[in-house]
């Protein structure tokens, strides 16, 4: 009998799956929602996590689909971003350490670690494009020496990775701080 019911547990999980696989993620959200209610389970929300493009609907995570953890690696979260330039890099790396690290304060060394961590050439001077992206706009000071990212870099990283969309951003920032400059 319990050899049944679990047959009956796995068909049904598939046949949720299959079919949920076919809405988009708010329709789908709102199907679970839903049916947790009609059942009578307590329903938590979802933690808010940046969403992050896919370059292709081809990528396939090798996560199972129900896992918790939703961060993406660093080395998938560079590949879907493609940052062309060091600076561009820097800026997606101190995203993904403030937003999936839970890490809002860091060092050039920790930018450093996790360039490696993600398989990516070395910086040749990791420094000089962390002070490059700082110049950019991307990062700001910190205190004790730190780092963080902007907001105008947090919005950068977020448009990528379609250009255009990214670069039209950082000009309206800097026409910004320029207007604020006249002043």
């Amino acid at each position: 009998m319990a050899k049944e019911n679990s047959r009956a547990v796995a068909e049904a999980l598939n046949a949720v799956i299959q079919v949920l696989d076919q809405l988009d993620e708010k329709a789908r959200t709102r199907v679970l929602n839903s049916v947790t209610i009609f059942f009578g389970h307590e329903n938590s929300p979802p933690t808010a996590r940046p969403s992050i493009a896919q370059p292709n609907s081809q990528h396939t995570s090798t996560r199972p689909a129900f896992s918790e953890d939703r961060a993406p690696s660093p080395k998938e979260f560079l590949f879907q971003k493609q940052p062309k330039t060091d600076v561009e890099r820097i800026a997606c790396l101190a995203f993904y350490l403030t937003h999936f690290r839970e890490m809002p304060h860091f060092k050039t060394l920790d930018l450093a670690k996790l360039n490696t961590e993600a398989a990516q050439i070395k910086f040749s001077n990791a420094a000089y494009a962390t002070d490059n992206a700082t110049k950019a706009g991307y990062l700001a000071l910190a205190a004790k020496g730190q780092k963080q990212i902007t907001a105008w870099g947090e919005q950068f990283v977020t448009a990528l990775p379609d250009r255009e969309a990214a670069l039209k951003l950082i000009s309206e920032a800097r026409k910004r701080r320029s207007a604020r400059r006249k002043r």
